[in-house]
């Protein structure tokens, strides 16, 4: 399994750390592995994918991934990689948040019950009961003071404070890992190079109690080829659920990355091959303005976290808004999508429409002067196509039988819909 597994990581840029006898577990066979995922959201964000592909790999190895979701440790908060303390959470938003991000896992995992299908579990099952006298006695007694306040987790939270409960987030995260190997077997924790001294406390804790050796393997903190995090925009995280990151704004994020991020992106975001991977950046040599390798990488991650229809429908509305494809091409879906996008008000066409009427409605213009200066200056485009003063629109301009795309000069855009 090692080279089916740790090779393909490393190829993929995909291992920062790793505990020393991993490589010579996976020569003996298969094994269970989990990743613990934060739910004080309704929904993941990029980063998290990172973690959860540390998973599917395993799966594709031969391994058994586990999906742990906070229900429990949510309640008390992972200071890793957080400067100030976070705000605790009601029970009912953690468990709400937890049934949210469930089915986002699904895109990536395949789960089911047979051997090497994943699984999810949610450790308040395990955590909530548990004796706080007991757990203290049996578990507490295995970790030092001086060893927590080396875990970076705690150390860089020294100057600006850390409250008791979130000290002692380490200690559950330990005992998740303690109890999945009793319970299930499970030998191996993956995650985000921040979660390296959690992941440590719980294979040392494991070691001390039931004396067995288990493993540890974590991903590189993911940055862009300018330094900053990846995940976020100007307009904040990128999430997975399409309420909070449209489809078409998570399909714009991957597509406009730097030339210099894109090869490492395909090889840590999708599962495409090395011989893929790497005629898309030949073709991309020959021809750098068709960003062949960057629309790969959007359409696979957009279609693998929205679906196919989504995943085409951004595709097709970005050509449409970045002039790669005649607007008459892109079907309703597209429109639709759009519609979510750019301003859109509601058109009227029971009788042709002026050019300066049609500019006025679409308040790309404040007044009919303006309009017709505009207009003039050929500075509209109706459907792709410049606008006269003297032109008509009917019904006959409709985009996909509802819509009529207006443009001011390069970037202000405005969507009319017709009803019926």
């Amino acid at each position: 399994m090692t080279d089916t597994y740790l090779t393909e990581l490393h190829w993929r840029g995909l291992i920062q750390d790793q505990t020393p006898q991993l490589a010579e577990r996976l020569r003996a066979g298969p094994l269970t592995g989990y990743a613990g995922f934060d739910p004080t959201a309704p929904s993941l964000q990029l980063g998290n994918v990172v973690p959860i592909m540390l998973l599917a790999h395993l799966q594709r190895a031969g391994g058994k991934p586990l999906v742990v979701l906070g229900g429990g440790t949510g309640l008390i908060g992972d200071p890793s990689g957080k400067r100030g303390e976070r705000l605790l959470l009601d029970p009912a938003t953690v468990e709400e948040n937890v049934g949210r991000q469930r089915g986002q896992f699904e895109r990536f995992l395949e789960f089911g019950s047979g051997r090497h299908d994943a699984e999810m579990l949610d450790n308040a099952s395990w955590l909530l009961p548990v004796d706080l006298v007991g757990f203290m006695r049996d578990i507490g007694k295995h970790f030092t003071i001086s060893l927590m306040l080396q875990k970076e987790s705690i150390k860089r939270r020294m100057d600006e404070g850390i409250s008791y409960t979130e000290f002692s987030y380490l200690l559950l995260q330990a005992y998740d890992f303690l109890h999945l190997y009793r319970a299930r077997g499970c030998e191996l924790q993956v995650g985000g190079s921040d979660q390296w001294g959690n992941i440590t406390a719980g294979i040392d804790l494991i070691r001390r109690v039931a004396a067995a050796e288990v493993h540890g393997l974590s991903a590189p903190l993911v940055t862009t080829a300018t330094g900053t995090k990846f995940g976020k925009t100007e307009q904040g995280t990128v999430w997975l659920d399409p309420d909070r990151t449209s489809p078409y704004q998570f399909y714009q994020f991957w597509i406009n990355q730097d030339d210099g991020d894109v090869a490492a992106f395909l090889r840590m975001f999708t599962f495409k091959s090395r011989d893929t991977i790497d005629d898309l950046l030949a073709r991309h040599e020959g021809d750098r303005g068709a960003r062949l390798p960057h629309r790969a990488l959007a359409l696979d991650v957009t279609e693998r976290v929205h679906g196919a229809g989504a995943a085409r429908s951004a595709e097709q509305a970005s050509r449409v808004l970045f002039g790669e494809l005649d607007p008459t091409g892109a079907d309703a879906a597209t429109w639709e999508l759009l519609a979510g996008e750019i301003p859109c008000r509601r058109l009227d066409l029971s009788a042709p429409l002026s050019a300066v009427d049609l500019v006025v409605r679409a308040e790309l213009a404040s007044s009919n002067g303006e309009a017709r200066r505009l207009l003039a200056q050929r500075g509209i485009a109706r459907n792709g196509v410049a606008l006269d003063a003297a032109d008509l629109t009917d019904r006959s301009h409709l985009l996909a039988g509802r819509y009529v795309w207006l443009r001011r000069g390069k970037k202000t855009d405005a969507l009319l819909t017709v009803d019926g």
